[in-house]
């Protein structure tokens, strides 16, 4: 594969994460199924750790299981793209803890915006579950590379 197709191939990811972070902005501050377009006079929150993932799991029969797979599941697959796509897209991401850090970062970002805009809650569930998915992310992508390198050899990824 050339240099340019590669270059061509960063360049389309890279509008492929914009519109995955648009995607990811509107269901977590505009979507109407998930209650978004709600505001709420009280600041809601959450700052114990695991408190919304056991209250889930505990309340699973009556929250019902798509509920529970959304928060739980979803919190952790919807940053399963940003992980991978970020050492993907720009060679200086490449490092295990700067996935973390910006996943994290990422995550706690929207998650404050959510707390300052009274849409949705703030949860620090949501923080680790989020940090992990860009975790496999990552992982996902040191398996893409190495798949890649024993194709091609070392070349550009």
């Amino acid at each position: 594969m050339s240099r340019n197709s590669i270059k061509k191939l960063r360049w389309g990811g890279r509008v492929l994460l914009v519109l995955y972070l648009a995607c990811l902005i509107y269901f977590m501050f505009f979507s109407e199924s998930y209650g978004r377009t709600e505001v709420h006079t009280e600041y809601r929150y959450n700052l114990v750790l695991f408190q919304e993932i056991r209250r889930f799991l505990r309340h699973r029969d009556i929250l019902g299981l798509p509920a529970v797979l959304i928060n739980i599941v979803g919190n952790v697959v919807v940053f399963i793209p940003y992980g991978l796509g970020l050492p993907l897209l720009f060679e200086r991401l490449q490092s295990f803890l700067r996935v973390v850090i910006l996943s994290f970062g990422t995550s706690l970002l929207a998650e404050t915006m959510q707390l300052i805009l009274r849409v949705g809650c703030f949860d620090v569930d949501d923080l680790l579950l989020n940090t992990v998915g860009g975790c496999i992310g990552y992982f996902v992508y040191l398996l893409f590379r190495r798949y890649w390198r024993g194709k091609y050899g070392k070349k550009e990824l």
